[in-house]
């Protein structure tokens, strides 16, 4: 359900101000590409279309990398940036995000959401607010199902399925270690209740942090409500971490990508070895052969044959072309031709409509 106009406003704080020492990359985490777009411009896209007033990044670790980054990229969503300059748990993160909002939006709702999970899909997002107003809640958790917990904050639950509180892994009794519903560290919370609760939370932990997960049992102890949301979809609520995850990821968002191509009308011999960028627009009756790489701002012409070992990159190829072994980058080509075989289009390179190459053509050569 996408909350409409008669709602309470609704605002987002996405949390990317993490290291992200895992990754091994002078990178900044959020910055980490998948698909040809930043890790980051997934999860904004999951709450893009939910009736959001604005997102409030907070940065950390490289922040004027990330927000320039993000600047660059066309978005639904007005986004402002907030940086949190110690790194002191994602309590405090999201109480420096919270800054970043107007004060005037005080009686709404708030996502708060990590900024590395690229998998989120919008209708997850759509489910949980739908539920924080269906049930009036102080908050809202989305959740999932695993079958090995270990090493996450289990969800312990009253009686009439109410949240009760978030008990870390190192901290559950052995019932509590049979819970295999576990805390995604993706919520929708009340504004007015969540700074105040906020405020009581205590870094009373080993890393002297202050945890967001406290918040659930200051507002269940304060007598608020606590739901739940478990997500249909586990795997779309799993954080990128190190380069393993990152690979995972990709992987995942290629076979959706694929997924929707074939539906829209695209024929691939075999999509396990086809790769589109999330960037590339591809049009009806295209047949992409096995091993084609399709990246950035890529556009292909209804019609077109592209065959096994192409790549192109930011490249328009018109309708009815056969590309074969072909490589181009920044190029543009007519409609109706034959490019190739082993032909090199570089940066600026055009090949007129009706033209056929024939074989090893490179543009500018004798």
């Amino acid at each position: 359900m996408i909350p409409t106009s008669s709602n309470p406003p609704l605002a987002a704080v996405v949390l990317a101000a993490g290291q992200g020492s895992r990754m091994r990359s002078e990178r900044p985490k959020p910055l980490h590409r998948l698909c040809g777009r930043p890790m980051l411009i997934y999860v904004l896209d999951a709450i893009g279309g939910l009736d959001a007033e604005r997102a409030v990044i907070v940065v950390g670790h490289k922040g004027e990398w990330v927000t320039k980054k993000m600047q660059e990229h066309v978005h639904d969503l007005p986004l402002d940036f907030v940086e949190q300059r110690v790194q002191r748990g994602t309590g405090d993160a999201t109480m420096v995000g919270l800054v970043g909002l107007p004060d005037d939006d005080d009686d709404g709702d708030v996502l708060v959401l990590p900024g590395d999970t690229p998998l989120l899909r919008r209708a997850s997002m759509a489910a949980l607010v739908a539920q924080h107003r269906a049930t009036s809640a102080a908050a809202t958790l989305l959740t999932a199902e695993i079958d090995d917990p270990t090493g996450y904050g289990r969800v312990v639950r009253a009686a009439d399925g109410r949240v009760q509180r978030i008990v870390e892994h190192a901290d559950a009794t052995d019932e509590e270690l049979d819970i295999h519903e576990v805390n995604t560290g993706i919520y929708c919370f009340r504004r007015s209740l969540l700074s105040p609760a906020l405020r009581r939370v205590q870094p009373d932990n080993s890393q002297g942090e202050y945890y967001l997960t406290d918040v659930v049992s200051v507002l269940v102890g304060a007598g608020h409500r606590v739901e739940a949301v478990v997500a249909a979809d586990a795997a779309e609520t799993q954080g990128v971490n190190d380069r393993m995850q990152l690979a995972q990821a990709e992987a995942e968002l290629r076979a959706r990508t694929n997924e929707t191509l074939l539906r829209a009308g695209v024929t691939m011999v075999d999509p396990a070895t086809t790769y589109v960028d999330t960037t590339v627009e591809v049009g009806r009756d295209v047949t992409l052969f096995p091993g084609v790489m399709l990246q950035g701002d890529t556009v292909v012409g209804d019609g077109t044959e592209i065959g096994p070992g192409c790549r192109l990159v930011d490249t328009v190829v018109g309708a009815d072309c056969v590309l074969e072994k072909t490589v181009a980058d920044g190029a543009r080509v007519g409609d109706r031709c034959h490019v190739g075989p082993y032909a090199h289009l570089g940066p600026g390179a055009h090949v007129p409509s009706d033209t056929t190459t024939g074989a090893f053509y490179t543009p500018g050569e004798p």
